[in-house]
C-alpha cells in the first residue's frame, strides 16, 4: 500500500516515535483495535492506564518499544472510535495544524480562529477541509485554539478529531481523559513546525466515521440550567405537597435558596447516561426524585448548622438563628418527610421505588453515623489522625454522592449492576470534595476557624502528624478549643505553612481524585464512566485553556 502523504521533501527529520512504514503504522494501528476489542475497553482512560496497555501490546507483540507514544495515540483512538462515529457530523471539530502548508508558498492569512486556508492546491489542508465541512464538520486550523475548550463546553462540539505531532498529542491526552471528550488523534509524520506530513487516508477515515447507533455526548450545561430552572418557587409549587403554613412557607424558601444543587444535578446526570432516549428532555418522576434528594440535603444543612452552631450559611442567617431551634428542627424534619413521600409517589414498579427508598434510607443512615463521630468529637475534642478525618468525611460526605447517582440510575428503570462502581466512586470523591473544601477554608481563613468553631479539619490533622513537640503543644490547644487570642492564630497559621501541610493536603486531594478516576477502569458502559469523569472535572475545574504548539505560542508569522 502506498504511503498516501505530501512529500515535499526527504530532507524533514521523521518522527522516530512513529514507523517510517505505512504498513507498519497500520498494523500497529490493527494491534490496538483487536487489543481494545479484547479487553472491552472504553474511554476516557487515564494516561496511566493507556501506558499500561501499550506496555502489554509491546510485550505480546514484540513490537520496538520507542513506539510506546504512537501506540497510546491508536489505544485511545479505539476507545473513542465509536463514540465519535455516532457523533453528528455538525457535532464534530477537525482540528489541522497550520505546519502542514506549504510555508513559502501558502497565500492564506491568519484570523482570530486560525488559518483562513484559500484552497490553493499546494498543501493537503484546503482538500481535507472542503471534503470536512461538506460533511458538516467545523475546521479551525490552528493548534492549542482556546476556542476548542469553549466550543465542547457550550455544547456547540461533542467530539474532537485532531492532527498534530506526537509531542503535542500526549500533553492532551489529560484534557481529553478530564473532560470524557470523544476524540480521534492523527499523529504527524515529521517533526519540526513547519511543511510536516501526515497520512491524510486516516485524516479522512476519521472525517467519515460514521454510526446510527451511539447517543448524544450529554450537554451538561442545559441539564444544569434545567436542573436550577427546577428550584425557583414556582417550578417547586407544582411538585410539593405545601400549604401556607409557616413550616411549608419557610421549607419552600430554603429549597428554593443558595446552593450548588450537586445532588440533584448527579440524579438527573446517572439518569440521562443511563436511559435510552438521547435528548436532555427530563420526565416528571426525574424531577421529583431531584427535588427529594436536595429535601434530604437541605435537611441536613438545617440540623448540621443546629449542631455545629452556625450562625450563617451562603451569607445569610440559618434557620436556627432566624427563627430558633425549634421551628429549624421542625423545618428539617418536614423536608425529610417530603423527600420521601415525592420517591414513594414516582410512577415506577414497586420494586424500583423499594430500592429507591431503601438506598435513601441506608444513605441518611451513614450520614447520621458521621455526623455522630464528628458530635461525639466536639464534646471531647482531641487530636485527630489524618485516617480518623478522613473516616469521619467518607461518613459524612460520600453518602450524598452516593445516594443521588444510585438514585439517577434507578430512575432510569433499567439494572445495571452499577452499584459497585458507583459505592467506590462516591467514596473517593466524597473525600476529596471534603478535603477541597478544607483546603478552600484554609486559603480564605488561614487561622484555622473551622477547628475553632468545632469541626475537624483534614489540614489541622496533616500539621499534627507532622509537628514535632513545641508545635504540637500549639496545635493540641486548638485542637481543644483552647485559643485565647489572635497571636495563637497567628502562631497556629505560621505552623502550617512552615509545615507546607496545604502541599500535603493538595496532594492528598489528588491521591483520592485518582482513586475515583481509577475504578471507572471496570465499567464497559462509555456514557456513564464519561459522565463520571466529567463529574469529577466539574466539580475540581480540571480543564484549563491548553497551549499546545510553538506555533500558537509564538504568534502567526
Amino acid at each position: 500500500m502506498s504511503d498516501n502523504s505530501i512529500n515535499k521533501t526527504d530532507s524533514k527529520s521523521r518522527q522516530e516515535k512513529i514507523p517510517h512504514s505505512k504498513d507498519m503504522r497500520d498494523k500497529l494501528a490493527g494491534f490496538a483495535e483487536e487489543y481494545v476489542r479484547e479487553k472491552k475497553l472504553v474511554g476516557p482512560l487515564p494516561l496511566g492506564q493507556l501506558q499500561k496497555h501499550c506496555h502489554a501490546i509491546i510485550k505480546d507483540r514484540k513490537i520496538n518499544s520507542s513506539y510506546i507514544d504512537f501506540l497510546a495515540v491508536l489505544i485511545n483512538n479505539e476507545v473513542w472510535r465509536e463514540a465519535v462515529a455516532a457523533t453528528p457530523y455538525e457535532k464534530r471539530l477537525l482540528l489541522l495544524p497550520k505546519c502542514l502548508r506549504d510555508n513559502e508558498n501558502c497565500p492564506a492569512d491568519f484570523d482570530q480562529l486560525g488559518l483562513a486556508c484559500e484552497n490553493c492546491g499546494s498543501c493537503p489542508i484546503g482538500d481535507i477541509k472542503s471534503q470536512a465541512e461538506e460533511l458538516g464538520l467545523m475546521v479551525l486550523i490552528a493548534e492549542g485554539s482556546p476556542i476548542v475548550m469553549s466550543l465542547i463546553q457550550t455544547g456547540k462540539i461533542e467530539a474532537v478529531i485532531g492532527v498534530s505531532c506526537l509531542s503535542v498529542l500526549e500533553k492532551t491526552f489529560p484534557y481529553i481523559e478530564a473532560g470524557a471528550v470523544p476524540s480521534l488523534a492523527i499523529p504527524l509524520l515529521y517533526d519540526g513546525c513547519v511543511n510536516t506530513n501526515v497520512d491524510v487516508d486516516w485524516v479522512l477515515d476519521a472525517i467519515y466515521e460514521k454510526s446510527n447507533d451511539g447517543k448524544s455526548r450529554l450537554d451538561l450545561r442545559d441539564l444544569r440550567d434545567k436542573v436550577n430552572s427546577l428550584f425557583e418557587e414556582d417550578s417547586l409549587k407544582t411538585f410539593l405537597a405545601l400549604g401556607a403554613s409557616q413550616t411549608e412557607t419557610l421549607a419552600l424558601r430554603c429549597l428554593s435558596g443558595d446552593g450548588k444543587r450537586w445532588r440533584p444535578l448527579l440524579v438527573v446526570y446517572a439518569h440521562k447516561a443511563i436511559a435510552v432516549e438521547a435528548d436532555n428532555d427530563l420526565c416528571r418522576d426525574l424531577f421529583k426524585t431531584a427535588i427529594a434528594v436536595e429535601c434530604f440535603h437541605k435537611a441536613s444543612l438545617i440540623h448540621d448548622d443546629i449542631e455545629d452552631g452556625d450562625l450563617l450559611r451562603y451569607g445569610k442567617r440559618t434557620m436556627h438563628a432566624a427563627f430558633g431551634i425549634p421551628i429549624a428542627l421542625n423545618v428539617g424534619d418536614f423536608l425529610l418527610g417530603e423527600g420521601y413521600r415525592l420517591l414513594a409517589e414516582l410512577e415506577l414498579s414497586q420494586d424500583i421505588k423499594a430500592k429507591m427508598l431503601k438506598v435513601a434510607a441506608q444513605g441518611h443512615r451513614q450520614l447520621c453515623l458521621g455526623q455522630g463521630m464528628e458530635l461525639g468529637w466536639v464534646r471531647n475534642p482531641k487530636p485527630l489522625s489524618i485516617a480518623q478525618v478522613i473516616d469521619i468525611f467518607q461518613k459524612k460526605t460520600s453518602p450524598a454522592f452516593e445516594v443521588a447517582l444510585k438514585l439517577g440510575v434507578l430512575s432510569a428503570g433499567k439494572k445495571t449492576g452499577l452499584d459497585a462502581l458507583i459505592e467506590k466512586y462516591s467514596n473517593a470523591l466524597g473525600i476529596a470534595y471534603q478535603i477541597k473544601d478544607d483546603i478552600n477554608d484554609f486559603d480564605s481563613n488561614t487561622d484555622f476557624d473551622d477547628v475553632a468553631r468545632s469541626r475537624p479539619s483534614i489540614l489541622l490533622a496533616i500539621a499534627w502528624e507532622k509537628a514535632q513537640s513545641k508545635d504540637r503543644q500549639l496545635l493540641e490547644s486548638l485542637w481543644q478549643n483552647h485559643r485565647q487570642s489572635e497571636t495563637v492564630g497567628e502562631s497556629v497559621a505560621e505552623t502550617a505553612t512552615r509545615l507546607r501541610v496545604k502541599t500535603i493536603a493538595m496532594k492528598l486531594m489528588e491521591t483520592y481524585k485518582h482513586r475515583a478516576v481509577s475504578c471507572l477502569e471496570s465499567t464497559e458502559d462509555i456514557s456513564f464512566k464519561g459522565l463520571l469523569r466529567r463529574i469529577i472535572s466539574k466539580i475540581f475545574n480540571e480543564i484549563d485553556i491548553l497551549d499546545c504548539c510553538n506555533d500558537y505560542k509564538t504568534g502567526n508569522d
